[in-house]
């Protein structure tokens, strides 16, 4: 058997991690201002981590969720805390495209409704009406477009208002600052007029803060840059600091009812003791305090750069756009530079590095990147 090919590579095999950078199978060393995707927000293979880890795997992996877990109900308590939402509920799952799912389902549920509007040039996962909602026909199979959706330009409040006031509107599906869109960033007049709209006529609000949200925009969440309270909040990638894990926050209004949402393998015993490690970590060495701050520097920074046509983001979630393709600049920096980045389309580099991102790194990744400009 052999792997189904769907993923273009690098042809280079990381073995080992240590906060902000990785290694390869040949020692060669790399800053890693990617984090897979933005879900490693601790630091690779930080210690406390892989203790609480270690610990919980020697004693339970897991069991069903037919039995009481009180970690779930600790890292309830403990994120409600950490993120101000004290009075939420919170449903645990595997996955960002579940944590959009079972939102969705719920916002249906609640209303009755089917049509939802999501934003040019979102992504929101790959499952059936996660993938329906992202804005990428390459990727949404003919099972999959059931004509739920309507996709309006970011901003655009009197677009989305006109929409919402037709009475038919499920739910609003907003990334505050789009990761794979080029990380474009919802305005608050926009996304406070969003919420009175969905009051006005009882239209569910879901923010999803898969990759923006816990902690990586210098807020715990980014729409709290915005002044707005959504109806949920999706979260995963860098909940479990590379364990699969994806939640929904949801607002006190929504009433479960028994089997109304399932999971197998959602909030098992391991995946809530790395979860609690991340938030153990994240308070302890102030990561949140930290995005902010380096994300303030390397902004700054980046837009001194004349080769950049534009810098964009907030905290540790930052795009360069370039007037060129930058697939040429990537592969040089991650070869010649040994620095791991991302990409937004065809002309934008997203940094996504690891909350833990010291001066002394964002420093040496600027002098390597103005080597590769120079």
């Amino acid at each position: 058997m052999i792997l189904f090919d769907v993923y273009p590579l690098f042809d280079i095999n990381i073995v080992k991690g240590k906060g902000c950078h990785v290694w390869d199978e040949q020692g060669t060393e790399y800053l890693d201002l990617y984090g897979g995707h933005a879900v490693i927000s601790i630091g690779h293979a930080h210690p406390h981590y892989v203790k609480m880890v270690s610990e919980q795997v020697a004693s339970l992996g897991f069991y069903s969720n037919s039995v009481v877990n009180k970690l779930q109900v600790k890292l309830a308590e403990r994120l409600g805390k950490a993120c101000g939402y004290e009075d939420y509920q919170f449903f645990l799952i595997n996955s960002g495209a579940e944590a959009n799912e079972n939102a969705l389902k719920l916002a249906s549920f609640h209303n009755g409704r089917t049509r939802v509007l999501a934003a040019e040039k979102a992504f929101h996962g790959r499952t059936s009406l996660a993938v329906e909602v992202t804005n990428n026909p390459k990727i949404i199979a003919p099972i999959n477009a059931n004509g739920h959706v309507t996709y309006l330009p970011l901003n655009d409040l009197e677009a989305w208002k006109r929409e919402i006031e037709k009475g038919d509107v499920c739910a609003v599906i907003i990334e505050c600052i789009q990761g794979v869109g080029g990380i474009r960033m919802a305005t608050a007049e926009f996304l406070q007029g969003l919420r009175e709209a969905c009051d006005r006529t009882d239209t569910v609000l879901i923010c999803d803060e898969i990759q923006c949200g816990y902690g990586r925009s210098g807020k715990f969440f980014a729409h709290q840059h915005l002044g707005v309270k959504p109806d949920m909040i999706t979260v995963a990638k860098g909940i479990g600091n590379g364990f699969p894990m994806g939640g929904v926050l949801i607002a006190p209004k929504f009433k479960p009812v028994y089997g109304q949402l399932g999971t197998t393998f959602g909030g098992n015993h391991l995946a809530c003791a790395a979860a609690l490690a991340v938030l153990d970590v994240i308070e302890e060495e102030k990561l949140v305090e930290n995005a902010a701050r380096m994300g303030s520097f390397l902004l700054n920074e980046l837009k001194k750069m004349p080769q950049i046509k534009e810098v964009r983001g907030e905290g540790l979630m930052i795009g360069m756009e370039f007037e060129q393709p930058i697939k040429e600049i990537r592969t040089r920096l991650l070869k010649e530079q040994h620095v791991f980045t991302g990409v937004s389309g065809t002309n934008v580099i997203r940094l996504l590095p690891p909350l833990c991102l010291s001066m002394e790194e964002a420093k040496e990744f600027l002098v390597r990147f103005r080597n590769l400009l120079a």
